[in-house]
């Protein structure tokens, strides 16, 4: 609905070879866009989708110049592209199958959902119903920890489709029949290797936080509230960044946090005007509709370039503070 009032759209009049227009520089980019308008996700969900999908449209248009510059020989960016893409697909249900993937990996099987479990984890359902209960809490750092605890439940996911990508690239790998190709898919997987062992080791310290925070409370020395701003900080701070370098990364986080509380702000604002919308809908006043069908579709606009924007710098910061430690460790 908001994609045909787009601002980007409209101003760069991005048009198909037959002369359709289309969100997207990227044909399968647009497929998926299309394909998430028909399966009618959520505005919000919407909204998010749109803004990974323009991080998947950038990083692919630089890996194909990096590819033409003769910058990727091992072919290591092209796989991660690839498999960033597939974790997309995965993340919203279109990647063609059941997701029967698991939402923990340290779970007993035969855990029930019952009423009070919302994480699909029976360890971080009992570390939230026990905070819930302990006290050591006020409304607002409440809704700060369960921001935490969704976003660690979303690592999990994410960790799992990664973790499956792994496995069916390791079925494609034993039937390599060229040696030259074997050593490739080697290193390929060498590296997805790699990417789980890190996302593990961040599950586990991030799991550790919530335990922590939730049998003590909040310190008075937290530096962050959201979740994600406050996973870049651990990051920085296990680096080895100097002094100086931490003090100038914590500042520009405090900017980047606002960014984030922006975007849930009008992710939230994008929600309510839906309901609104479909309130109005149902009255059949048509002016009424089309005042109403506006103000959606600009709000829904402005959410989707607050998060392209907050993701890129999210990614901007990520990859400061991995290679900034890289640095530092070569020294």
């Amino acid at each position: 609905m908001a994609g045909k009032y787009s601002r980007e759209v409209n101003e760069q009049k991005l048009t198909s070879s037959d002369g359709k227009t289309v969100e997207f520089r990227i044909a399968k980019l647009n497929q998926v866009w299309e394909k998430a308008q028909r399966m009618q996700l959520s505005p919000g969900r919407q909204a998010e989708l749109h803004s990974d999908l323009k991080i998947q449209e950038k990083d692919e248009l630089q890996w194909k110049k990096l590819k033409v510059e003769g910058l990727d020989e091992n072919g290591e960016k092209e796989a991660q592209i690839r498999r960033n893409f597939n974790v997309i697909l995965a993340k919203y249900g279109m990647d063609g199958k059941r997701d029967t993937r698991p939402m923990e990996s340290n779970s007993l099987k035969d855990h029930d959902i019952k009423e009070g479990d919302q994480f699909e984890d029976p360890r971080l359902d009992k570390l939230w119903n026990k905070a819930q209960i302990s006290g050591k809490f006020s409304s607002e750092e409440l809704l700060s920890l369960k921001r935490e605890f969704q976003h660690h439940k979303d690592k999990q996911h994410e960790y799992n489709i990664l973790m499956d990508t792994v496995s069916r690239t390791e079925e494609i790998h034993k039937n390599v029949i060229s040696p030259l190709e074997g050593d490739t898919k080697e290193h390929v997987l060498h590296q997805k290797h790699t990417d789980l062992k890190l996302k593990m080791r961040d599950l586990n310290q991030g799991f550790e936080r919530l335990r922590k925070i939730s049998h003590e409370g909040f310190t008075e020395d937290s530096e962050f509230r959201e979740p994600r701003v406050i996973e870049l900080w651990e990051a920085a701070k296990r680096s080895n960044l100097t002094q100086d370098e931490l003090d100038s990364l914590k500042e520009e986080l405090h900017h980047f946090e606002t960014k984030v509380e922006k975007h849930n702000h009008y992710q939230e604002q994008l929600e309510l005007s839906h309901q609104k919308l479909q309130h109005v809908e149902s009255l059949g006043d048509e002016e009424h509709i089309r005042r109403n069908q506006d103000k959606y579709n600009t709000l829904a606009e402005k959410t989707r370039e607050i998060g392209y924007k907050m993701k890129k710098h999210m990614q901007d910061l990520a990859n400061k503070i991995s290679q900034q430690g890289l640095q530092h460790n070569e020294l």
